[in-house]
């Protein structure tokens, strides 16, 4: 049993559990507390059993088993209990030692833990840890931010555990204070996308088509080999294979359409507001996992409000269906994607991060939860042009929307005309239109909010001119006024061009 380990982890769930025995199986001894004691004795008579852990009882005994300058993993619930479990280990850091929080922290408590630990001289690295727990185990996508230092000291232990693709380790340094935590909120957001846009899809074809769980297995294992592969489809061609063993049938028909959430999905929401960015997929992934929260308000509802009747498809709009739900579901997905690097450039300018988009598409290739073959060809693009200032721009994928229109709204108004929602892919072709507008009317928007609040706009005729504000109520009374001084002022019989009025009466003969 070694001495001294190079590297510590406290936090001993299932995911702090998971990413210890990584560490230790790429040849890093490891040093383990828990605030609970019984779990560091049952790791180690259990799966840690025979290999090189330190397991320690008090925060103080954990502290002598690390090596200077000592790495700390803390692998606690996100929020206060990150705070409580930062005062109970400082008294026994130093200056120069390394705290690295891989947990789903909002990436603005990063930077003020970052800020706090930095005046006493330590380091804070938030690392965003993305694959769930068999990622931990096997190898997550890593998205360490903080000092560029500190992490160059971390950076052997990070690249070895982290899943392995053809291009090197899924992990890489994402720039200074939460930059981290910011790029792991992105992530998690597409996340609640891609799995919304998965889930309409499914519906689509459930709904219209009548599919059954088995046929559904077929197409999803037969997309998870094209275009769209990726785990996500991977693993919802498998939940249609599974027959349910406590009922007839199939089990995903038995499982409640109830969504929950952890929240970064509602931060990556609140954050794009502040940003000023639109994530319109995002969005209304987060609002359908609230509005299929409440199952007893929608079975009420359902009782009472009307709707198209249901049933599927005519012969003619089946025809050729589940190809056009799939060019939906690419073309909405990369949409989705788009908004998500737009953000990150947004904050990327805002906090002076310099995040290299092309980098972090790369690094979410294994590990994470939204890996997917496509993400190289994001990689790519951003590789050719890394100030792309959005992903629909690039021509290949400029030119793959482009074919998919067609398919891409057919499905849309199919589901419309049946009332099946589809809110983020309507979301999604909503956006592509927007980015696409040569005109938008919120020239209206802004008129209406001159005339109520004197907000002022600009005009499309005086380009570097203004801002220009307009009198609404005070010009429609003049004009008013002037148009009556003028029928006032007019020799009797005259026409009035402007209203109409009828010519003048022809002299008798």
């Amino acid at each position: 049993m070694p001495q001294q380990a190079p590297i510590g982890l406290i936090g001993l769930a299932v995911m702090g559990e998971n990413l210890a025995l990584n560490i230790e199986s790429k040849g890093f001894p490891i040093a383990v507390y828990n605030r609970t004691v019984e779990k560091v004795d049952a790791l180690l008579a259990g799966r840690a059993k025979g290999r090189r852990f330190i397991g320690a009882r008090t925060m103080a005994d954990f502290a002598a088993a690390l090596e200077r300058p000592r790495r700390v993993i803390l692998l606690v619930k996100a929020g206060p209990p990150v705070d409580d479990m930062i005062e109970q280990v400082l008294p026994h850091l130093e200056a120069g030692d390394i705290v690295i929080d891989g947990g789903n922290s909002f990436f603005q408590d990063t930077r003020r833990r970052h800020d706090a630990l930095k005046v006493r001289g330590l380091h804070f690295i938030g690392s965003g840890v993305s694959g769930g727990e068999e990622g931990a185990l096997r190898g997550p996508s890593l998205m360490p931010g903080g000092p560029r230092d500190a992490y160059e000291r971390i950076r052997p232990i990070w690249e070895k555990i982290a899943a392995q693709v053809d291009d090197g380790p899924c992990c890489a340094y994402i720039g200074p204070d939460g930059a981290g935590h910011f790029v792991k909120m992105v992530h998690n957001g597409i996340e609640y996308g891609d799995m919304q846009l998965i889930a309409e899809s499914y519906d689509v074809l459930r709904r219209a088509l009548g599919l059954e769980p088995p046929r559904l297995a077929e197409i999803f294992n037969d997309w998870n080999r094209g275009l769209l592969s990726s785990y996500l489809i991977e693993i919802t061609a498998k939940i249609f294979e599974r027959k349910d063993d406590m009922a007839d049938g199939w089990l995903v028909d038995h499982i409640l359409d109830a969504a929950g959430q952890k929240g970064t999905g509602k931060w990556m929401s609140q954050v794009a507001l502040d940003l000023g960015v639109a994530i319109p997929t995002v969005n209304a992934a987060v609002e359908a996992r609230l509005m299929s929260s409440d199952k007893e308000a929608r079975v009420r509802a359902h009782r009472v409000l009307s709707g198209p009747k249901a049933g599927k498809v005519s012969a003619a709009d089946a025809r050729g269906l589940v190809d056009a739900v799939r060019d939906a579901l690419y073309a909405s997905k990369i949409c989705s994607y788009a908004q998500g690097l737009v953000m990150m450039q947004a904050a990327s300018r805002e906090y002076r991060w310099g995040l290299d988009l092309g980098e972090i598409a790369r690094i979410w290739k294994g590990g994470c939860i939204i890996r997917a073959q496509f993400l190289d060809r994001i990689k790519a693009a951003y590789r050719k042009r890394p100030d792309l200032p959005n992903l629909l721009l690039d021509p290949d994928f400029r030119a793959w929307v482009a074919t998919a229109q067609a398919p891409w709204r057919r499905v849309v108004r199919v589901a419309q005309e049946l009332g099946i929602p589809v809110p983020a892919m309507s979301a999604s072709l909503a956006y592509y239109d927007s980015v696409r507008a040569l005109s938008l009317p919120q020239n209206l928007t802004q008129a209406q909010r001159d005339f109520f609040g004197a907000h002022t706009y600009l005009r499309i005729d005086r380009p570097g001119q203004g801002p220009f504000h307009t009198e609404w109520v005070a010009s429609i009374a003049e004009e008013k006024a002037a148009a009556a001084r003028a029928a006032t002022a007019r020799p009797a019989g005259k026409p009035d061009a402007r209203r109409g009025a009828k010519a003048a009466p022809r002299k008798r003969k």
